[in-house]
């Protein structure tokens, strides 16, 4: 389970588009009994659709990189023959960031195109999630934007879940639990005492830093809490105060364009921190051009994640999903739309000749943990009835460097670990 990696993305939704993006749920009896199994039949392309918010409120392309790398996976895949000589035929849907345009999309793909799983959902507002737990259709490493992933079976994050999954509130009773490993990392790695916290007055925001906040008092941290205007944000008085307080980290619970202020700001003022660190979504080639005008700002942007750094060449798989995205902006989305990607291949590989819904189900939910062939930290599902009060959890760190890209820091990924405390939150 990566719950932290899913309040970022529960943050970004919230706070761009200003509204709760849930969805309708079913009632638990909706999911009482099993679906009958669908047959894939032999003699045609295995079908799999891709649901993105590729328009949306949020902006051009924001959610549009986790369908771009299992494309690309596919399209690898089919030029090496497909499955057993079966090609995978993708099925793309837009659905604007919205819910009703969410439920378009699915009942275009499950009742007009019939198709035999999602993989690598990324949807603003996965109001139809309930519709594809309903029918059992296997939908194979999303990108937990929302609770969905940790209510409805069916539905399987690219980050597992330890969640009962049934159908009814997300999480437990409608909690979810998030580790302190990051802020852990920090403070054993490079002596941080001091963080800076820094949102918006808006509500979406406050939240997320509230929940920063306490994971970082969980780990003795002195916090700095900082809060600009959403509408006039004065980032210069926020940037004054970080180099008054001595801030070793600073975090944030804004957009990129925030972040982006924010880092002009500290360049302009003289402040210098041990890492500004940034979330997932900016985890991309394109930090020169977002942090152009904040060079020291820039070179202090760290990121920590659940997947292998996609500037990490050093790696086999990383190599050849480079070799498949040549010439385009890379992100780590797309590295993790390709493991989905990967993911639902493997699945499928397993099943031989009786491909159904259950036998795929039945890989990803074995109690083996699945890494994409090294591109995931392990990701297993459990259905616990109580979430656990503490946890090993891992992580990848990177940090940027205008000469290298993104360096993987902290050695490799399944050794740079921590029990930490799990803390609730509310989605």
């Amino acid at each position: 389970m990566r719950p932290r990696r899913a309040a970022e993305a529960l943050l970004l939704a919230a706070l761009l588009t200003g509204v709760a993006a849930c969805g309708s749920r079913l009632p638990e009896s909706d999911f009482d009994s099993p679906p009958s199994p669908t047959h894939s039949n032999a003699a045609e392309p295995i079908r799999v659709g891709i649901i993105s918010s590729a328009t949306s409120p949020v902006g051009g392309a924001a959610f549009s990189g986790p369908g771009d790398g299992a494309k690309a996976y596919f399209d690898a895949l089919n030029a090496k023959g497909g499955i057993d000589g079966r090609r995978i035929e993708v099925v793309t849907c837009d659905d604007g960031g919205s819910g009703v345009g969410n439920n378009e999309c699915v009942h275009k793909l499950l009742d007009e195109r019939k198709v035999f799983a999602l993989v690598a959902t990324t949807a603003l507002d996965y109001a139809g999630a309930p519709l594809v737990a309903k029918a059992g259709v296997p939908d194979i490493g999303g990108q937990p934007i929302g609770p969905a992933y940790d209510t409805y079976p069916h539905l399987y994050g690219i980050y597992g879940s330890l969640a009962p999954r049934n159908g009814g509130k997300p999480g437990w009773n409608g909690t979810l639990y998030g580790g302190t490993e990051v802020y852990r990392y920090f403070a054993r790695e490079h002596g941080a005492r001091t963080a800076a916290v820094v949102s918006y007055n808006q509500a979406a925001s406050a939240a997320y830093a509230r929940l920063i906040t306490a994971g970082l008092k969980a780990e003795g941290y002195r916090v700095v809490g900082e809060q600009v205007n959403f509408a006039l944000p004065n980032f210069r008085a926020v940037a004054a105060d970080l180099r008054q307080q001595g801030a070793d980290l600073v975090f944030d619970a804004m957009d990129t364009h925030g972040n982006a202020q924010l880092c002009e700001a500290m360049d302009a003022v003289g402040v210098r921190v041990t890492a500004k660190v940034t979330n997932v979504q900016n985890w991309a080639s394109s930090v020169p051009k977002d942090f152009k005008n904040a060079p020291s700002c820039r070179n202090a942007l760290w990121v920590t994640g659940s997947s292998r750094n996609h500037d990490d060449v050093t790696h086999p798989a990383v190599r050849e999903f480079r070799e498949a995205m040549k010439g385009r902006e890379l992100s780590q989305w797309q590295l993790e739309g390709w493991a989905a990607a990967m993911w639902f291949t493997d699945a499928a590989r397993s099943c031989a000749a009786d491909l159904t819904r259950a036998c795929v189900e039945r890989f990803v939910n074995r109690p083996e943990p699945y890494t994409a062939r090294g591109l995931l930290l392990p990701v297993g599902y459990e259905k616990l009835a109580e979430p656990p009060k503490t946890r090993r959890t891992c992580l990848s760190v990177a940090r940027w460097q205008d000469d290298k890209g993104w360096v993987t820091q902290g050695g490799e990924m399944t050794e740079n670990c921590f029990t930490v405390p799990q803390l609730p939150y509310q989605p």
